[in-house]
């Protein structure tokens, strides 16, 4: 089974922006989901340069990038994955 991985932005303006409070996402996707989720953080993807991708803060989901992402919005992202 392979696993979703996600990366959290923990840069600064992400991390002021909300992304703290995604780092706790783990505590939110129970059991069924736990074991199929692997989240990190990084220091910064970089995706706030260009301004393309939205506002922070960001998240990647294996290679789409979410951006002014929420507990909520992650989790329906992951669902939707693996509904897929």
């Amino acid at each position: 089974m392979e696993k979703i991985e996600i990366t959290i932005c923990t840069g600064t303006t992400c991390y002021v922006m909300g992304a703290g409070k995604l780092l706790l996402l783990a505590e939110e996707l129970g059991e069924s989901l736990s074991q199929r989720v692997e989240i990190k953080g990084s220091a910064c993807l970089e995706l706030c340069k260009e301004g393309r991708y939205g506002k922070a803060p960001y998240v990647m989901i294996g290679e789409k990038v979410l951006s002014e992402a929420t507990t909520e919005s992650v989790l329906e992202e992951i669902k939707r994955l693996l509904a897929d």
